[in-house]
């Protein structure tokens, strides 16, 4: 900046990218910080990750400065982070970075329903909010039941519109061969499920099932602790054996076909903690649950590990799926 009594230039334009020119993506601050000459490996290290910081650059020197945490000059070139657009209802539902694109999938569309995020974390997590209203019609009838405690779960959601930045469900970023940092570790898939016997009435008997794989030791077959014996709290409690299961620093993708769980953990969560937990009729339900999820997804982040939750339809072909849905009913006659 010039100094008083100077006159002060106007700050350099920036130029467009010559053909032939390497952009440079800094990240300062994600999962693995560093320099990446592939916007879709950068994505991976700062989508879901809270508070990631990131730029790009035209210089390898001034992109690695920032990465390192050092303001490059006033004059270099850098860009500013993206936003990005969530279309839940739309011509073309999705995520979109570019605006004129996103209102090609809303203008003209009655009741669209569509936000702008800083991270696409969000956009995704406040699209899945629509699709998986769509088709959680689909999954409820293969339930084994409500009871008015879990009808009042489901209708806690309607006090809630807000988007946490959860690692994200949605799909990952293809990656490329040529990318120079280091490679992302992959991660694992599990599944999980709940079943209870009786759901809703009285004596009814709820089991969990987690599924790591066909012989897997840490596979759980396991009677659902507690009076409370509902499917939801045998859904929540599968999702977070999973999690304790795990070391911190393994990468996981969890796979449920509970939309329940899954908004618990990635949309519900921050307006339910805001509000003291508390909605207009009562004490969020399940929240012992829901916290411990939280707390072990916000000890992975710290490690800079991430977690995704991924929706499966229930008692279809999902070979994964079925053996969690097995593990959970056997366990419920323990």
């Amino acid at each position: 900046r010039a100094s008083a009594g100077s006159g002060s230039q106007p700050a350099p334009k920036k130029r467009k990218l010559e053909s032939g020119e390497q952009k440079y993506y800094a990240v300062r601050a994600g999962f693995k910080p560093g320099v990446y000459t592939s916007w879709n490996i950068c994505q991976q290290q700062i989508s879901g990750f809270k508070g990631a910081q990131f730029k790009s650059f035209l210089s390898y020197a001034d992109a690695s400065a920032f990465a390192e945490g050092h303001d490059p000059p006033s004059g270099a070139t850098s860009d500013k982070p993206i936003r990005f657009y969530g279309v839940g209802v739309g011509r073309k539902p999705g995520v979109y970075t570019d605006w004129s694109k996103a209102q090609e999938a809303i203008v003209g569309w009655k009741g669209p329903k569509y936000k702008k995020f800083e991270t696409r974390s969000q956009a995704e997590a406040f699209v899945r909010q629509f699709t998986m209203a769509n088709t959680a019609g689909a999954s409820s009838a293969a339930a084994d039941g409500n009871d008015e405690d879990e009808e009042r779960e489901e209708e806690e959601a309607e006090d809630s519109d807000d988007v946490v930045e959860v690692p994200p469900p949605a799909k990952q970023a293809k990656t490329t061969a040529t990318a120079t940092a280091s490679k992302v570790v992959e991660m694992m898939v599990v599944y999980t499920d709940g079943s209870s016997r009786g759901n809703g009435k009285v004596g009814a008997a709820a089991g969990v099932g987690v599924y790591f794989g066909e012989g897997d030791m840490r596979n759980v077959s396991e009677p659902l602790d507690g009076e409370v014996q509902t499917n939801q709290r045998a859904e929540l409690t599968g999702v977070l054996k999973a999690l304790q299961i795990l070391p911190t620093d393994q990468g996981v993708e969890i796979r449920t076909d509970s939309t329940y769980a899954i908004n618990c953990a990635t949309v519900w969560y921050a307006n339910w903690e805001r509000n003291d937990w508390r909605t207009p009729r009562g004490a969020v339900m399940n929240q012992d649950l829901i916290k411990a999820i939280h707390a072990k997804i916000e000890e992975r982040e710290a490690r800079g590990t991430r977690t995704k939750l991924t929706w499966v339809k229930g008692h279809s072909t999902d070979p994964g799926n079925i053996k969690a849905d097995g593990l959970a009913v056997e366990g419920a006659k323990k």
